[in-house]
């Protein structure tokens, strides 16, 4: 199987996705409206559960944080640790997202649990 290159058009609909799975532990998080998407990465601004904001790059090496405030890049000459998912990212970020995401696990597992014995 090849590997697909996303396009300029494509990278919207894949951050868009990415945001829908994360919205529920995250304060917002939305397609950044000043910093333009290209054919290698898009930008995501996110707020966490703590109310810290982030300027996220999602690009073919996974996600990164490239700034500590919306529509910031000024941490992208950096070498900051690509993540490979969304939840990766905002596992290593912050403390009430693992809190939030595990919570909702454990509900479903215990869901799941009653759903089998009866």
């Amino acid at each position: 199987m090849s590997e697909q290159v996303l396009d300029k058009e494509t990278w919207p609909q894949e951050a868009e996705a990415a945001i829908n799975d994360i919205r529920k532990h995250v304060k917002t998080a939305n397609i950044s409206p000043q910093l333009k998407s290209n054919n290698q990465r898009i930008y995501i601004n996110l707020t966490t559960l703590e109310s810290t904001d982030y300027c996220i790059e999602m690009s073919a090496s996974g996600f990164r944080v490239v700034g500590r405030k919306y529509d910031d890049t000024s941490l992208a000459t950096i070498e900051n640790m690509n993540y490979e998912t969304p939840y990766a990212l905002l596992n290593s970020i912050s403390q009430k997202y693992r809190e939030s995401f595990g919570g909702e696990l454990m509900n479903k597992l215990l869901d799941l649990a009653k759903n089998t014995e009866g």
